[in-house]
């Protein structure tokens, strides 16, 4: 039994032709899942690029590092005197 194999093919408007050879049985059926290759993927990204993606700034309020057992679960506040 094969496990899952991941393949780089061209679609020439009839038939996928694999870029590189494969190892498969012939004539057994296989499941084809197509997903477009990002440019991205081949190579040029660095991690640095990769988690620029996923990461982003949250608005809030100025203490919300502070008090951030505040913001979301409704505790007292731990410096209550303090200014925003």
């Amino acid at each position: 039994m094969i496990g899952t194999k991941i393949l780089h093919a061209v679609f020439d408007g009839k038939v996928l032709r694999p870029e590189d050879a494969v190892n498969l049985e012939p004539n057994v059926r296989y499941l084809v899942t197509i997903e477009p290759e990002r440019k991205e993927e081949k190579g040029k990204q660095s991690l640095w690029d990769v988690l620029s993606e996923f990461s982003g700034k949250v608005e809030g309020p100025k203490d919300w590092s502070e008090e951030h057992d505040h913001y979301l679960y409704g505790t007292p506040k731990h410096r209550k005197g303090r200014r925003e």
